[in-house]
């Protein structure tokens, strides 16, 4: 494990590990430098101050440990970071019932779903969350809403029965009244259920008619168009509240992670392909994000049946509860897995994975699902 580390005897390595470890416990507890006399005081009653500091200088000289002043105690490095992680990343993990209870449910709304499950798992961990997910079908259009934003937008807000919220611009000839946008969004509602048919004018009817077949048509394109897994996240907000992240270039490093979604698929994906618990710890990260060097990187995959379909991830400081947040993430990929699949086959709900981009009608749900309009392809012909 500790490569840089050869003494000639193996009780002896074993101890220096032993003093690494336990230095690395006891920093994550308290965030402070630790000393000799305090590393002897928490467990290490057998070995002397004077023993202790020798394994100091010989951890120090190997990157393991490094001093802030000469006359103050040694603070972990990441390689240090990277062995403790190690040491607990293949051990057995105790289940938290508890946070296994709040995330075990059956619901069709699979996509809101993952969002309270990335809720949760902040909080628990009180680190940022990012998962992805493959693309579930048997969706369809619950609600559309329209807000007005300027002189010639507005934002349309789409709903679905799974619970996805979806954004695009509509472009108007001129601002829209909220009271007209609400009679467009009883023409959807009316489009979409088949109940309540409104009384519109000539102009307005046609107004609203255009719109719906331009609304429909992209979030069909959008929902067929599936070249790379959903990405939920959440909790960066929760990042502030650790010291290490006081500095602004290294909440802007963590920032630069969380905010690209290319960097967080390729993270979920290596999880995924490994099909295992993983960790990346400070310039680990740099494969993936070039300037991202003061965080890490916790992530699982989850399962539907028996196949690996996405992967769920903590992105916290270097100095986080490595071995409670393995915990988390075990229990949590347990109740992803569990949940999903047996929503699967209660709700006949099926899955896909990412695929080059094209689009094909045949693999989105009926239109009668979708738009509950019999009507549906003759108007947008």
């Amino acid at each position: 494990m500790m490569k840089n580390l050869t003494p000639k005897k193996p009780a002896k390595d074993q101890r220096e590990k032993s003093v690494l470890l336990g230095l690395v416990e006891l920093y994550l507890k308290t965030g402070a430098p630790i000393g000799s006399n305090t590393l002897r005081d928490n467990g290490f009653e057998s070995l002397s101050s004077a023993t202790i500091r020798n394994y100091f200088a010989k951890l120090e000289e190997g990157g393991f440990l490094k001093q802030q002043h000469s006359s103050g105690g040694r603070i972990p490095t990441p390689l240090a970071f990277k062995v403790y992680a190690q040491e607990h990343l293949g051990s057995q993990k105790r289940e938290d019932r508890d946070l296994f209870k709040k995330l075990s449910r059956q619901t069709r709304e699979v996509a809101a779903y993952l969002q309270e499950v990335a809720e949760l798992i902040s909080e628990k961990s009180r680190c940022a969350v990012f998962l992805s997910a493959p693309r579930f079908d048997q969706d369809f259009v619950l609600d559309v809403k329209l807000m007005g934003i300027d002189q010639s937008r507005c934002l349309c807000v789409i709903i679905t029965d799974f619970g996805i919220v979806h954004t695009e611009i509509l472009h108007t000839e001129k601002k829209l009244s909220n009271f007209t946008l609400k009679r467009i969004e009883s023409y959807f509602h009316w489009r979409i259920t088949g109940i309540d048919k409104p009384e519109l004018s000539h102009d307005e009817e046609a107004l609203a008619a255009r719109y719906y077949k331009e609304i429909m048509l992209r979030h069909i394109v959008s929902y067929t168009n599936f070249s790379a897994e959903d990405v939920y996240k959440t909790g960066f907000s929760k990042l502030l509240q650790y010291s290490d992240f006081n500095n602004a270039t290294a909440l802007a490093s963590g920032l630069s992670l969380f905010e690209s979604p290319d960097t967080m698929r390729k993270l979920l994906n290596a999880c995924k392909t490994s099909n295992d618990l993983c960790c990346w710890i400070g310039e680990d990260l740099q494969q993936h994000a070039p300037n991202v060097t003061s965080c890490a990187v916790l992530a699982i995959p989850y399962r539907i049946n028996q196949t690996t379909v996405g992967s769920l991830a903590i992105l916290g400081p270097l100095r986080i509860p490595y071995q409670e947040l393995f915990e988390i993430l075990q229990t949590a990929s347990s109740a992803i897995t569990e949940t999903l699949t047996k929503s699967m086959y209660k709700f006949k709900i099926t899955f896909r994975q990412p695929q080059a981009s094209h689009l094909d009608f045949k693999t989105y749900p009926s239109e009668s699902l979708l738009l509950e309009n019999k009507n549906y392809n003759e108007e947008l012909s």
